[in-house]
């Protein structure tokens, strides 16, 4: 049975992928206001991270607190 190689790899990776945020406020409707690394903002669900720290996000959620490290970008 012969199967394609990168089919097989992508069904290994989640659906959508997993971002880094800072969250800006904690709202009382049970969602954050929260700001990327590129400077967007946007409200996900959840308010599992407290105001400043850094969260993850999947699909419009947050997932859980991230590690609070210093985000570097090099260009050629």
């Amino acid at each position: 049975m012969a199967t394609n190689p990168w089919a097989r790899f992508k069904r290994l990776l989640p659906e959508t992928p997993l971002t880094v945020v800072t969250v800006l406020s904690v709202g009382t409707d049970g969602t954050s206001l929260v700001t990327t690394s590129s400077g967007g903002v946007m409200r996900v669900f959840g308010t599992d991270v407290a105001q400043g720290d850094k969260a993850y996000i999947r699909a419009g959620a947050i997932v859980g607190p991230a590690p609070n490290l210093t985000h570097y970008e090099l260009t050629a």
